[in-house]
């Protein structure tokens, strides 16, 4: 007879499932759930905000354009607006289609659903992520939007066996307006099952005599570095940046094997 307190007669929780943290290699599966559903694209790293900094200095910032490509974009296949009254109720918001005859293609696609200022996007998938992994459902990193933003959410994607859906909320009453190929929901898979076992640990930097003195090193260099940018060296100044972080170490010792400057995620493969 089985032991009624055993866990293992229980049902097995996503932490068993994924080997107690010994994760499987991600995986995504997109199941599309019509032929209409919208194109799925890996994630682009520019941003015109970036590009139109002065001598496009955003882009010198590597975990910026990294967080910008770490996943997959869905591209709305509609032009539409959607405005936005101020009320509570999912009648305040009204949807209309750039061209009339799209209006019923459109209906079905973007939604006034819960109300609360707040229009619903459907994927146009079924997603399916490895045990223990799940998606990280947003819009896309540093990529704002005008009297509107994303909302996020972590959906579990290794055991659901139903769809979710992608929610913007206004900011203020009035119109805003979504075009062919904008994207409106960014995809990243995520170990969700091993998060909520991290420890944050605090400790004081002299603990770490190592260390410490590679981050003085690099804070002094740093500091002597922006003096003679201001004072405009003319070394300092033809150099424009210091880039450590895509060289490594400023003591000289190299980045790690695994260190990457740039990212571009895989295409989707599509199966018939």
């Amino acid at each position: 007879m089985s032991d009624p307190d055993s866990a293992a007669d229980g049902p097995r929780t996503a932490a068993e499932e994924a080997g107690q943290f010994g994760l499987p290699d991600p995986e995504l599966t997109a199941w599309r759930l019509a032929d209409t559903a919208p194109e799925m694209v890996p994630a682009e790293t520019a941003r015109g905000w970036m590009d139109a900094t002065n001598r496009r200095f955003a882009n010198r910032c590597t975990p910026l354009s990294i967080a910008n490509g770490t996943g997959w974009e869905l591209l709305s296949p509609y032009d539409f607006s959607a405005t936005w009254t101020g009320g509570k109720t999912p009648a305040d918001i009204t949807i209309k289609a750039a061209r009339p005859e799209m209006q019923a293609q459109v209906d079905s696609f973007v939604q006034s659903h819960f109300g609360e200022a707040v229009l619903t996007m459907q994927p146009g998938y079924l997603f399916r992520t490895a045990p223990g992994w799940a998606l990280w459902v947003r819009g896309s990193p540093n990529h704002p939007a005008i009297n509107i933003h994303p909302l996020e959410g972590i959906v579990e994607t290794d055991w659901l066996p139903f769809t979710f859906t992608m929610n913007w909320r206004f900011s203020y009453p009035g119109t805003v307006h979504f075009r062919t190929g904008d994207r409106f929901c960014f995809l990243t898979p995520v170990p969700h099952v091993a998060l909520g076992e991290i420890q944050p640990v605090i400790r004081r930097i002299e603990d770490d005599p190592e260390l410490e003195a590679s981050y003085r090193h690099w804070r002094d260099t740093r500091l002597d570095f922006n003096a003679k940018l201001k004072a405009q060296d003319p070394e300092a100044t033809r150099q424009g940046w210091q880039r450590h972080y895509l060289r490594g170490d400023p003591q000289g010792a190299p980045a790690p094997s695994f260190h990457i400057s740039k990212r571009r995620m895989k295409w989707p493969v599509t199966e018939d």
